[in-house]
Order: structure tokens, then C-alpha cells, then sequence
């Protein structure tokens, strides 16, 4: 399996406008790291972006995830980039 960097941004407001979804975000996120499909994922400090390392056959299939969780789905993610990472050591 290759592993996929994404970066995104996050909504204005991020903290009242995730309410809704924030638990379902955080089922979904369980899931994948037991499913081996998750390495990592959160925010930077200012709330501004999130960083995470998904675990995939190809690059669509790490897109499916992202674009599969209820923060993209529910536009608490705004933008997002995926690229194949090489992890050296």
C-alpha cells in the first residue's frame, strides 16, 4: 500500500459550524486507523488547516476517504491537496 499526504483548509468559524458533525468525523477517523487506513490526522494550532497521512491502493482511493468524511461532506474541509508520500524512515 503507498501512503498519501493531504493538507486542507478548514471553514470560518471551524469550531461552531463543526458541532453537528464532530462526532461522526471522529467515528469515521476510529475506523479507518483500525482499518490501517489512517497514520495520522489534525489540525495546525491556529485552526486553519489540517495535515494527515492516509494509507491507500492509489491516489483516488485516498481521496474517496477524505472526501467520504463528514467534515468534508459537510464543507467543515473547504479545499484539499493529496499527493503520494515516500516515507524514507
Amino acid at each position: 500500500m503507498k501512503k498519501f499526504v493531504m493538507w486542507g483548509s478548514y471553514c470560518d468559524n471551524v469550531l461552531e459550524k463543526r458541532a453537528g458533525c464532530r462526532q461522526a468525523h471522529l467515528d469515521n477517523l476510529k475506523a479507518l486507523k483500525e482499518a490501517g487506513k489512517i497514520l495520522t490526522i489534525g489540525p495546525t494550532t491556529d485552526l486553519q488547516m489540517v495535515f494527515g497521512v492516509y494509507v491507500a491502493a492509489d491516489q483516488a482511493a485516498a481521496k474517496a476517504m477524505i472526501e467520504s468524511d463528514p467534515y468534508w461532506q459537510n464543507q467543515i474541509w473547504t479545499e484539499y491537496q493529496v499527493r503520494e508520500w515516500i516515507q524514507a524512515f
